[in-house]
């Protein structure tokens, strides 16, 4: 008949730990907790260690900014202080199941050239990787416009249409996209190009996916640019419009020589409209 002490070791074996010694003694129940223990334990960190290697998959294929973080904006006045607020809210809201399966949100970035749209739109990205390993591609729209333009042309050895199928089945697929730069230098888009974009967009819409669109334009040249029907897609969404004010944070060569030691802030003034 097996002993209490051969079913310990038995037990210990099992997991991988050592006997049992001669002149010592564990009741079965405390050794068995205390391997349980050590089990999940190690469990723990093999999820930890799993969930960090998703995270960096997740920011490896999202092509951020890595310096585009909350924590290198300074919050010096109202309207920042209001504008980071709104992107705090729009990240919490991933917290309720509700708000995920409620529809398609949609933020709206507008302002001049360097008011600091891209980088609080990338920090909100890089949170939310963080918090909800939520993922995220950011591109320039006029990128994919040149990819998309070139891949009509079938006698190119790149197969280069494949490699645009491609990216735009990511475009659909990803939970949260960032088209910067739209219609940057653009007065009004061709009309086959309106016809894509908003199609992006409704399908993006009908699944449930988020957007942040970031433009120089204000709301009504936009909707010039893009065209009536890309920006009822727009519409369609629950919209959130920030728009970005105040000075430039880029300066010109002459203002760097000019005041070496002085720094421009990012300041917007954020409208949220339902």
């Amino acid at each position: 008949m097996e002993s209490i002490k051969d079913r310990i070791n038995n037990l210990a074996r099992a997991m991988g730990k050592p006997n049992v010694q001669e002149n010592e003694y564990v009741d079965y129940k405390t050794l068995r907790k205390q391997y349980e223990q050590q089990a999940n334990d190690e469990i723990r960190q093999l999820q930890m260690r799993s969930k960090k290697d998703r995270i960096a998959a997740i920011h490896g294929r999202s092509d951020l900014n890595p310096n585009w973080t909350f924590a290198n904006l300074v919050e010096d006045s109202d309207d920042v202080i209001e504008a980071v607020s709104i992107a705090q809210s729009f990240i919490a809201a991933h917290d309720d199941p509700s708000w995920r399966e409620s529809g398609s949100h949609m933020m709206l970035f507008y302002g001049d050239y360097g008011r600091g749209k891209s980088h609080i739109a990338g920090a909100m990205a890089h949170q939310l990787i963080e918090q909800y390993e939520i993922s995220v591609l950011y591109r320039q729209l006029s990128t994919l416009l040149e990819m998309r333009y070139f891949s009509y042309d079938y006698s190119a050895k790149d197969n280069i249409g494949q490699k645009f199928r491609e990216a735009h089945q990511e475009l659909l697929d990803v939970d949260l996209l960032i088209l910067d730069e739209v219609c940057v230098n653009e007065t009004v888009l061709k009309k086959n190009t309106q016809s894509w974009l908003g199609n992006l967009l409704r399908q993006r819409l009908v699944n449930k996916k988020n957007c942040i669109l970031i433009t120089n334009h204000n709301l009504a040249e936009l909707e010039h640019a893009i065209g009536r029907y890309c920006f009822e897609s727009i519409r369609e969404y629950d919209t959130y419009r920030v728009r970005f004010s105040g000075p430039s944070r880029r300066k010109g060569l002459a203002a760097e020589e000019a005041e070496p030691s002085s720094a421009s802030t990012a300041r917007y003034q954020p409208n949220q409209v339902r």
